[in-house]
């Protein structure tokens, strides 16, 4: 394997407010290639627009800032057209899930191999504070000013409601985390969704408060790994029980309840049944948030299945490019 350094994937002068996650997120993003060894030269960073679409300009890869929404498209015709390349797609909460919304749900669907990272804030940052299809119910905003009245996507249920295989989350501030499950995504064969819990200061400071500092995640957070029981808290002594069709939350020690009695995180399971119910979990409803990779199926791929097509196609041709195919008629030469 190559050896890198995160300083290999670096280039330019971030150009975000001070305190931002995306300064987080880029430093961890950096990281994760640096381990994962693979060449500048053989991974690309695609992005949409937005505070957070920046990114591929200091990404020291081939790198392109697309337009509003288009990110998961123009990652894809790159994929089928060079399946060796890894990509990276970088896309906020507003230009992946509203003008955008088309394209991202159809390439998990089509389970492209792509690693597409969703940085949501629940807010539009660049241009200066409208509510997002994340921002929750009654979010007041200069485009809501009284509020608003729809409910927000949950990112983890669109994903999962577009068959996708691959969903893990962490937050900006957890570099270790975010490492982690960028590199999870990596291994991953086909469209891996990693949401990036992170925050505004300029906009919508202190969205994910509960999670974004490390006491916080100790308190109110839950770390998935398959596997293993599934506990928490300051001292591991919270942890989660089935209960009919859902999940509670259950006190290691209390009422006869052991450790043997904790469910198992089995990130493997086909059935999406239980990850989804982790994925959905939140501090609002009495539940730790699940960070780590909650959701790891292996299924055919859109790119591998595309080009296999195309070579048993031509493999019952008597042509093989346009030159041939303009040959196997008659033709003149024009002198």
């Amino acid at each position: 394997m190559n050896q890198y350094t995160a300083q290999d994937f670096k280039k330019g002068q971030p150009r975000w407010c001070p305190g931002c996650g995306d300064h987080f997120f880029l430093a961890s993003l950096q990281k994760a290639m640096a381990e994962l060894g693979v060449p500048p030269y053989e991974t690309a960073v695609i992005s949409g627009i937005g505070c957070s679409s920046r990114l591929p300009y200091y990404a020291n890869t081939y790198a392109m800032q697309t337009i509003h929404g288009r990110a998961a498209a123009i990652s894809t015709g790159a994929k089928v057209t060079n399946p060796n390349l890894t990509i990276w797609q970088v896309s906020g909460d507003g230009d992946a899930l509203a003008i955008g919304g088309n394209h991202f749900i159809h390439a998990m669907r089509r389970n492209i191999d792509l690693n597409m990272i969703l940085l949501n804030n629940r807010i539009y940052g660049l241009t200066k504070g409208q509510y997002s299809p994340t921002s929750p119910r009654g979010f007041v905003s200069k485009s809501s000013p009284y509020g608003t009245t729809e409910d927000p996507f949950r990112p983890a249920e669109l994903c999962f409601g577009a068959r996708g295989n691959f969903f893990a989350r962490s937050v900006a501030s957890d570099n270790t985390e975010t490492i982690a499950i960028l590199k999870a995504a990596y291994q991953h064969k086909g469209a891996a969704v990693c949401e990036i819990l992170q925050n505004c200061v300029i906009f919508n400071d202190g969205c994910h408060n509960s999670v974004y500092t490390s006491a916080g995640r100790k308190e109110n957070a839950i770390y998935v790994k398959h596997g293993e029981p599934l506990v928490f808290g300051p001292n591991q002594e919270y942890g989660l029980m089935q209960e009919g069709f859902g999940l509670k939350v259950v006190k290691i020690g209390e009422n006869g309840i052991t450790r043997d009695d904790i469910l198992i995180h089995d990130a493997h399971c086909q059935d999406n049944t239980l990850q989804l119910k982790l994925a959905m979990m939140s501090n609002e409803n009495g539940f730790p948030v699940a960070l780590g990779v909650i959701r790891d199926v292996e299924a055919p791929t859109y790119d591998a299945a595309v080009n296999q097509q195309i070579e048993e196609v031509k493999g019952r041709k008597p042509y093989h490019n346009f030159m041939e195919m303009l040959e196997t008629n008659d033709i003149w030469e024009v002198q």
